[in-house]
């Protein structure tokens, strides 16, 4: 495709124009740039209706002023873009067909800060397909049970509540982290890859917390060729790092066993244990798994 200006959508109509062409030609380049680029526009726009709610009276308010404010504003309005803005534009992408059908929309990175463990192998190529516990949160937990039970046996923990918290960290797998490629990376747990990791990755915005308020930043998290492998590295990773057997000596009881996994700095958002409790607590959750129980014999470790 021809190269987009980053500035010039932000000045000119003519930029615009380019954008369209740009999408017309489906490339997934050119249409996660006019996506960024729109998303720009966005910020650009809502910078400029915040400054006009601004008084307009007083020692710095000029034509000059307004004038160098103004291009300080469309700045800002780029770098933000650029940086990963506010998560517009993975939607905007993937509405213009930058994913295949039934994939996650948008897409966002998980509650929690991780540490790294070392488990994983490469694997197999990836599939760009979508994973099927997308279609619903019925799917979502359908599918995942199986490994949550072998999880969760390995572990001492209820597989409920490993349902519980990848749902959520994906948002009953509607925000599971996909490279830049579509390619899923099944992290269902929001665990980040630290140098030691080996694997796949990926690096996404993520809303993690600092002194009790969300910050977004740019973070590289593990990425995974199937399900069950996000599943044994999750165990590994628990395993693995001495903060987490305090949990462990507590898995028994899912409330014990997720705050002491909080306390252990598994997750920086300070509601994070009683969210998955509540996800627990909640009548359809409850009647998803015990349809399961109730009708699915666990496999075989």
């Amino acid at each position: 495709m021809g190269e987009l200006s980053p500035a010039s959508i932000y000045t000119d109509f003519q930029g615009l124009a380019g954008l369209r062409r740009a999408a017309r030609e489906r490339s997934p380049e050119a249409l996660r740039e006019t996506a960024r680029q729109f998303e720009g526009l966005f910020i650009q726009m809502m910078i400029k209706s915040m400054r006009e709610s601004l008084p307009k009276d007083g020692l710095f308010d000029s034509e000059q002023v307004r004038f160098f404010q103004g291009m300080f504003d469309r700045q800002v309005s780029l770098d933000l873009a650029q940086r990963g803005g506010v998560g517009l534009a993975e939607v905007l992408y993937r509405q213009l067909g930058g994913a295949p059908v039934g994939s996650p929309r948008p897409l966002t990175a998980p509650y929690a800060a991780r540490a790294g463990s070392t488990s994983g192998e490469p694997g197999a190529p990836p599939s760009t397909a979508p994973a099927a516990y997308v279609e619903s949160p019925e799917a979502f937990v359908s599918e995942l049970w199986p490994h949550a039970v072998r999880a969760g046996k390995a572990l001492g923990v209820a597989p409920d509540v490993l349902i519980a918290q990848s749902a959520l960290e994906t948002g009953w797998g509607q925000k599971v982290i996909r490279d830049r490629d579509g390619k899923p990376g099944h992290n269902l747990f929001g665990i980040k890859a630290d140098g030691a990791w080996r694997g796949r990755k990926t690096i996404v915005s993520t809303l993690e917390y600092q002194d009790g308020v969300a910050v977004r930043r740019q973070a590289a998290f593990r990425a995974y060729d199937s399900v069950a492998q996000g599943f044994e590295d999750y165990v590994a990773f628990i395993s693995s790092k001495p903060r987490y057997q305090q949990a462990l000596a507590l898995s028994a009881e899912p409330r014990a066993y997720l705050k002491a996994l909080q306390d252990a700095g598994y997750a920086t958002d300070p509601a994070y244990a009683d969210k998955i409790l509540s996800i627990m607590s909640g009548g359809s959750f409850i009647s998803r798994i015990g349809s399961l129980k109730d009708s699915q014999v666990p496999p075989t470790i």
